[in-house]
Order: structure tokens, then C-alpha cells, then sequence
């Protein structure tokens, strides 16, 4: 399973995702994203830091 968390990019978030694949992950945290933090487009940045703290849970 991969993991993130929200806050080690929003310090001020504590969102956690858990999904199979980095691609999952990344699919839930733009949902989140727009959602929670009010995004229309998710910048190119924000993805590259995201996908760079997802970690393994193996």
C-alpha cells in the first residue's frame, strides 16, 4: 500500500491517504485538493511534491 500525508505539504492539514498505487493516491489527494483546500487546478509543483512523499507502507 502507498501512503501520504496531507500535511507534509499543507503543515496546517491532517488528511491521510492510503490507496495501492501511487497513481490512487494521487487521484484522491486532487480530489482533496479541490475540495478541502480550493484548488481548480492542481499545479504541476504541488503534484512533483506530493508524488516525492508518498511512501510505502510495505
Amino acid at each position: 500500500m502507498k501512503q501520504f500525508s496531507c500535511g507534509d505539504v499543507v503543515p496546517t492539514c491532517t488528511r491521510t491517504f492510503v490507496a495501492p498505487t501511487d497513481e490512487e493516491v494521487l487521484a484522491a489527494v486532487a480530489e482533496h485538493a479541490r475540495a478541502e483546500h480550493g484548488f481548480t487546478e492542481i499545479p504541476r509543483h504541488l503534484v512533483d511534491q506530493v508524488r516525492q512523499r508518498i511512501r510505502s507502507d510495505d
